[in-house]
């Protein structure tokens, strides 16, 4: 596939035992190569930059990592709407598009590069190996998937056959599919199973409930992603599968950031990234927003990110000897499930990929109050049009069901909850008995 993995892997391997001095070191030299690359090939950084007086330093390659905070930082809105001051195109083995799950309410189109690839690619690898988890090892993926196969998606599922992969589609989970993912996970014996952390927990729950126990020698970690893992999810994912829960902490738009050890501490992909946790006012707190430096994002350079993350910073030294830095714990980022009438449960995914992929929705939330009506609230840019609600319309009801009720608002802005939270996929219907302790 053209990406730089193996040797990624390889380099992965060796800095995670640098000494912390040696690899902030590390860190230093890589970005001052990513800042360069912005001032080069990135207009909207270099004004930036120039405004900070920055300039000089960056030619000179003298740049320190404290420098960063002379920085301003950015936001979705800032990457969304100066995208094309942003991309580098011509970026060694190309730039490609890709969208954010819009978990944020806000989806953002950007660009990537095969640096970044074979980061996330090289990063996931070496965590697998902690665990006893080698490249070619048998995995079981619950990941979202298309309600229909086209032939593209046949080449890719042919694919990770080939490489001893079983995907799961975790937007179609009625109790029969649950069933039928069970006896498929045993029947394949993986030795690691990765998933959304809500998907892996409402199908142990479901398993619990009908006195399911698979038996699964080979299995060394199950790991989740996608949301944060609450205690008792935990304990229930464990529980079913007698394997430990590695957590795992990334994005799409920011990348793979950080996973958890065998002595359960969370590890920061170090070599990749730079994270920084702000309060409002953009001051150094040891719980905030997550904002990152993405030290593989060349090909449109994400410096000093907002994520709209909230994380809690940890100062203690990795049990295991590695120089990476530890974070405590990530306390944002919450998905409900959607419930269809027919008594499918679906991830929230399934409806944020339908309004994410809609030119013209520029933040959304939506709102089940039965599985026969669902509110939309849109607050639409400037390239919304009756096309853009039809299909709204349309991809919701290709989800949930020909008969849905869609109550679409359009609204100048999308209040947060009554807590300050920002929910952008709320579920009023009741999941059945012994499933509602998954997605308490």
């Amino acid at each position: 596939m053209h990406r730089p993995t193996w040797p990624m892997l390889t380099e992965l391997e060796r800095s995670q035992w640098l000494s912390r001095d040696d690899l902030r070191d590390y860190q230093t030299i890589r970005l001052n190569g990513l800042l360069q690359t912005a001032l080069a090939h990135s207009p909207w950084h270099a004004a930036r930059l120039a405004q900070a007086g920055l300039v000089d330093t960056v030619r000179a390659g003298a740049f320190l990592l404290n420098d960063l905070s002379r920085l301003p930082t950015m936001n979705k809105r800032d990457a969304r709407d100066n995208v094309e001051q942003l991309v580098w195109r011509g970026v060694p083995g190309g730039a490609f598009q890709y969208t954010t799950g819009g978990s944020s309410g806000e989806p953002l189109i950007f660009y990537f590069g095969r640096a970044r690839q074979a980061a996330d690619a090289g990063g996931r690898l070496r965590a697998r190996r902690w665990w006893g988890v080698n490249p070619g090892d048998r995995e079981v993926y619950l990941w979202g998937a298309p309600v229909e196969l086209n032939k593209t998606d046949r080449v890719k599922a042919l694919r990770d056959r080939l490489v001893n992969q079983l995907l799961l589609n975790a937007f179609e989970m009625s109790p029969a599919r649950m069933d039928d993912y069970l006896t498929a996970i045993q029947d394949w014996n993986p030795k690691a199973i990765y998933g959304y952390a809500s998907s892996l927990a409402l199908l142990a729950a479901h398993a619990e409930s009908g006195g399911i126990k698979p038996r699964l020698p080979a299995l060394r970690v199950v790991s989740t992603t996608g949301e944060p893992l609450f205690p008792h999810q935990r304990e229930l994912i464990e529980r079913l599968f007698g394997v430990p829960v590695s957590v795992e902490y990334g994005a799409r738009d920011a990348g793979l950031m950080a996973l958890e050890s065998p002595d359960g501490e969370l590890l920061q992909m170090s070599e990749t990234h730079l994270i920084e946790v702000l309060d409002d006012a953009g001051n150094p707190v040891e719980e905030g927003e997550a904002v990152i430096t993405s030290l593989v994002s060349e090909a449109q350079p994400f410096i000093r990110y907002r994520t709209g993350d909230v994380v809690r910073r940890s100062g203690r030294a990795d049990p295991g000897g590695r120089g990476l830095d530890v974070l405590d714990a990530v306390v944002g980022r919450q998905t409900d499930f959607i419930v269809a009438a027919d008594g499918r449960i679906m991830h929230a995914l399934a409806v944020i990929y339908v309004l994410r992929a809609i030119p013209g929705v520029g933040q959304f939330k939506l709102i089940q109050h039965t599985v026969y009506r669902m509110e939309v609230q849109v607050v639409p840019d400037e390239r919304w049009n009756e096309a853009a609600r039809e299909a709204v319309i349309q991809g919701l009801r290709a989800r949930l069901g020909p008969a849905l009720k869609i109550d679409l608002k359009l609204l100048d802005a999308i209040a947060p909850e009554a807590s300050g939270k920002h929910r952008y996929v709320v579920s009023h219907v009741s999941l059945n008995g012994a499933l509602a302790q998954a997605v308490a």
